[in-house]
């Protein structure tokens, strides 16, 4: 990471929590008193093909001691009525703003993976975290959506990691790779604009073309 995109994290992610910080009490009140504690949903994930952190959601389904793996269609009855609209508006990303600061995210790049897949793919994933994990990022911007609908067709925890491992993981590898040849601080901000408006489509024929 260069110190350019650094200081555009910090500045960035201090500016949004005091900007945003009652919507982010407000959403952590109403997560408790609608369904209790946990408030945080916290997940292990791999900062480099070696490293792990503690990436920070707000909870949006019920617990289960059983919880493991990518979420699809076997995991849609334990979405919760507020983690659904959280989920609608990525308002359950809210906390990795303090893993921005922490340095374990920065704003764009790959979507930081579980360890379970970096194992399974270590030569993808060496190329793929050589990148620091981000909020948001090319491949969530044009893939996002369709993952979505491969996973939510799933009915077992079976299904979907092999449709993960099998349609999900080589095509967001490959926009993650797109986007480190052209990595730089403009192509952040753009990205994170896109990320703001909803300008997907944009980039998608972008992608297709490089």
């Amino acid at each position: 990471m260069t110190p350019q995109k650094r200081l555009l994290d910090i500045l960035s992610a201090v500016f949004l929590l005091v900007v945003l910080s009652p919507l982010i009490l407000g959403v952590a009140i109403a997560i408790l008193l609608q369904d209790g504690r946990p408030v945080l949903y916290v997940s292990e994930r791999m900062k480099t093909p070696t490293e792990p952190f503690r990436l920070l959601k707000f909870r949006t389904m019920t617990n289960s001691d059983a919880d493991s793996g990518v979420s699809g269609g076997d995991k849609s009855q334990r979405i919760t009525p507020i983690g659904r609209f959280l989920r609608a508006k990525r308002l359950d990303e809210l906390p990795q703003l303090f893993n921005v600061l922490k340095g374990d995210l920065s704003f764009v790049g790959p979507r930081p993976p579980l360890r379970m897949y970096v194992e399974r793919f270590p030569e993808l994933y060496s190329e793929v975290l050589k990148c620091r994990p981000g909020i948001t990022g090319l491949a969530t911007l044009v893939y996002h959506g369709h993952e979505e609908n491969i996973l939510g067709a799933c009915g077992t925890r079976e299904e979907t990691d092999a449709a993960y491992s099998r349609r999900c993981v080589p095509q967001k590898a490959r926009l993650d790779m797109i986007y480190a040849r052209r990595q730089s601080v403009c192509f952040d901000l753009r990205l994170m604009f896109a990320t703001v408006f909803r300008r997907i489509s944009i980039h998608r024929g972008r992608a297709r073309g490089s």
